[in-house]
């Protein structure tokens, strides 16, 4: 290529709304957040209160289950406490800085492997202290977030990402509570009775089972009070792990044997060499820093990939989100209090699924809003819609994380001792299942199984279900190549691989499959539209033909904000102008 068309090109990408221009981004953050800011705090109700209580049960007890992990397979350098308060402080700091408080943060299973691994290296190969290389880690970690969001790095990653990538991170994370959920019964299986064991068992299915089953009581109807349905369906969670905490402690169940979470009996580190919340990191050999810089990268590239992902499911058109959000400033402060947890010795916390989207879920309510539309006439027609849509504020986000910093405590945290690891079990369950429900891989797969005469018809283009079907297999084979390469040696490796999902997709499915077949199925995560409806349209302009307008009025769907200019994920919204009724 000659020298003056490089120049050119990247004369182009630095240009006042090139993908490279430093801080573009950001400054429309910074301008979106005290548009949002006050209004988010203006939002409290019951169905707030409910979202805050599930989601302390579904990010804290989770957390300390990866804590008993971590506990173990990094020689007590992480434990509970550790993981408790890294959620909880990371919580708070995002629930009043960050622009988008729909995130969950916690402390991640993809990232607990990945750190179980990083501590086995430094055991077996580097011969260095665990702490202090992964406190230069999260370090490294953090100045790559800033560059990551200084040159606007969502607009020229995210934008490639289809929901190939993302429904396969989805079912990932399922696998992998699922997988946790089967970890906990085979530790109460080596270390229980036989007796006990059957009840951790029953324990486990029991929790599962009745919050699944209270979680549907809004369908109940006639039955009870539509207060009183709304009201299990919102604690079902809650309901059901309080209740089967409590039952091991009554009557016969009393005297047998119970497996219960490790916690700690005082504020202080988990290690007994550690007195205080603090690495001296600047221990470190020279050498060893700059080496940090490669786990620095891939945990970099597994939080950005990760938080991005959560922030965009859970702010997906069917939640009908509206005020302005954006992405570069939180990962400016993801990189913040991933360097604040590295230098204080606790692990990192990011943005988490399926949590972030159940979030969501649990905010969900029915709004009416006024609808003025314009007749042939001139005059306005004015009608009332209703839809639903979540609270967006950011109490619910607080309360959770205040409630989670608060169990540090010593008597609070004896309190969370007397949790049978059977609950957490039933809880990984529920949580994989509420993820795998929502997953359209789970609805794909159900029609390999339906006879092709009982399937809904298909556009013209596209001749049998065989292509979906082996799409569908694609993703599942996919899944289970990368859950398990985290079982291995290679596992902190995983999150590039997730990556390479992105060139996959848009350079060589594209060969292999039918590109109506490509469209039916896949889109873009972040914006609306598929990579084929892009490549129609670019073949268009370079033909000179425009684009062929269709249909009615009312039935003409219009991008009404981009990420580049306002809210940060494209909407699709009715052409009529609407007012907040």
């Amino acid at each position: 290529m000659p020298v003056h068309q490089v120049k050119n090109r990247v004369a182009h990408w630095f240009r006042p709304e090139g993908a490279l221009r430093p801080f573009r981004l950001l400054k429309q953050d910074w301008k979106n957040l005290p548009r949002r800011y006050v209004s988010d705090w203006k939002v409290f109700n019951q169905l707030v209160v409910a979202s805050a209580v599930y989601v302390f049960f579904t990010n804290l007890l989770p957390g300390i289950t990866f804590a008993s992990d971590l506990y173990v397979l990094t020689g007590q350098n992480w434990g509970t406490i550790e993981v408790v308060f890294s959620t909880g402080l990371c919580g708070i700091i995002f629930s009043v800085l960050a622009i988008q408080p729909l995130t969950i943060l916690g402390v991640t299973g993809p990232f607990s492997i990945l750190a179980e691994n990083i501590y086995s290296l430094c055991q077996t190969a580097f011969k260095v202290p665990f702490l202090p290389f992964m406190a230069w880690s999260l370090i490294h970690s953090a100045w790559m977030h800033y560059l990551l969001a200084i040159f606007n790095a969502h607009d020229w990653t995210m934008r490639y990402v289809t929901t190939f990538s993302t429904e396969i991170f989805s079912l990932l994370n399922s696998i992998i509570y699922f997988h946790k959920a089967v970890q906990e019964l085979e530790r109460a299986h080596a270390s229980l009775s036989f007796a006990a064991f059957l009840y951790s068992v029953i324990g486990a299915i029991g929790t599962f089972i009745l919050a699944v089953f209270l979680s549907s009581a809004e369908s109940w109807k006639p039955l009870f009070h539509k207060y009183i349905r709304m009201g299990l369906r919102e604690y079902a969670a809650a309901i059901s792990i309080i209740l089967f905490i409590g039952i091991p402690h009554i009557g016969e169940l009393a005297s047998l044997d119970k497996q219960t979470l490790q916690v700690s009996t005082s504020f202080r580190p988990t290690s007994p060499d550690r007195t205080i919340f603090f690495v001296r990191f600047w221990e470190l050999p020279i050498a060893w820093i700059f080496a940090s810089m490669i786990p620095g990268f891939i945990i970099t590239v597994l939080f950005f990939f990760d938080h991005e992902v959560s922030s965009i499911i859970c702010t997906i058109s069917r939640y009908g989100t509206r005020k302005p959000g954006g992405f570069a400033w939180d990962i400016v402060l993801l990189g913040t209090t991933t360097a604040l947890c590295g230098i204080l010795g606790i692990p990192p916390a990011n943005g988490l699924l399926p949590q972030a989207p159940l979030h969501s879920e649990s905010l969900m309510h029915y709004d009416k809003e006024r609808i003025e539309t314009q007749e042939s006439n001139g005059s306005l027609r004015s009608s009332i819609r209703g839809s639903q849509r979540v609270y967006e504020q950011r109490w619910s986000h607080f309360l959770h994380a205040a409630g989670i910093l608060i169990f540090v405590s010593p008597p609070l945290m004896k309190v969370l001792g007397l949790t049978p690891t059977s609950v957490l079990a039933g809880l990984f369950l529920f949580m994989g299942e509420q993820s795998l429900a929502v997953n359209p891989i789970l609805f794909r797969t159900f029609y390999l199984l339906t006879p092709s005469s009982d399937l809904d018809p298909l556009p013209s283009t596209i001749k049998s279900y065989w292509s979906i079907h082996a799409y569908t297999l694609t993703q599942i084979a996919l899944t289970t190549g990368i859950f398990i390469m985290t079982l291995t040696k290679v596992g902190p490796a995983f999150p590039i691989i997730i990556i390479l999902l992105v060139p996959l997709r848009l350079l060589i499915m594209n060969r292999v499959w039918n590109r109506e077949t490509l469209r039916y199925v896949d889109a873009w995560a972040c914006y609306d539209g598929t990579p084929e409806d892009d490549e129609d349209r670019k073949k268009g302009i370079e033909n000179g033909v425009s684009e062929p307008q269709s249909g009615s009025a009312d039935d003409i769907e219009l991008v009404v904000t981009s990420r580049s200019r306002e809210s940060g994920v494209m909407r699709r919204m009715p052409s009529s102008s609407h007012v907040k009724d």
